[in-house]
């Protein structure tokens, strides 16, 4: 089946993921991440893409941002996956493919998905057991939109900044958000949109989308369209 095209709009939040090649490790230790982390803050500066929020693991990493021009996350992925393998390649002595294939996105319909993004992206030490509590996780923007860290990669999105009209305020709100899990439902949703390169937002958002880039990004019914043995006519 072929692959959905990438596609990308200027303003439009987006959910990116990256994992490494059968699973191997793409961070060995913390130095790797720091590496990572200025590599990625660089790119971001150099072709406008606004990071939200951000999550490290050990094997893959997601992160939430917004870019300024159509083209700003595939330049600055296309840099920072480059400029990374070169690193690790050489620190670690190895050789070949870091990646597994091209990295994966979405396109998120801020309103109704932005703010479930970040939980979802901060929870992830969680759900992999690394972590009892986000606090605990060194290498995700929690401890930054959640406790007030300060971090040069984070832009904080309007509707993060909405939570609050002070900065005590929006992190005593933010961290309210964390007492719950992200249901099943929306976890799968949010992983097949990101894996599939769909949109994430309700029909009317995805319609918008579409008529915008000239694709089609939600997901079609497989099989006969109904009705098919009714008109269907001997050959």
């Amino acid at each position: 089946m072929p692959r959905k095209p990438r596609v990308s709009i200027a303003g439009v939040p987006e959910h990116v993921i990256q994992r490494g090649n059968n699973r191997q490790a793409i961070f060995v230790d913390d130095s790797d991440m720091k590496a990572f982390v200025t590599w990625l803050k660089d790119y971001a500066e150099k072709y406008d893409v606004a990071i939200h929020s951000w999550v490290f693991m050990t094997n893959h990493f997601h992160l939430l941002c917004t870019p300024l021009s159509q083209s700003a996350v595939s330049l600055l992925m296309q840099s920072l996956g480059r400029r990374y393998v070169q690193y690790f390649n050489r620190r670690h002595e190895r050789t070949g493919t870091l990646w597994e294939g091209r990295f994966r996105s979405c396109m998120v319909q801020a309103e109704d998905y932005v703010i479930e993004l970040y939980r979802y992206i901060e929870l992830n030490p969680v759900r992999a057991g690394m972590v009892n509590d986000p606090t605990q996780y060194s290498w995700s923007s929690y401890q930054c939109n959640g406790l007030g860290k300060k971090s040069s990669l984070l832009t904080p999105h309007p509707l993060y900044q909405n939570l609050g009209k002070t900065n005590e305020t929006r992190q005593a709100n933010y961290r309210e958000l964390f007492r719950y899990s992200v249901e099943d439902r929306l976890l799968d949703n949010i992983r097949q949109t990101a894996n599939s390169g769909l949109v994430l937002g309700n029909d009317r958002f995805v319609e918008k989308v579409e008529t915008k880039t000239g694709k089609q990004l939600h997901e079609c019914k497989r099989g006969r369209p109904a009705g098919w043995c009714k008109s269907a006519k001997p050959s």
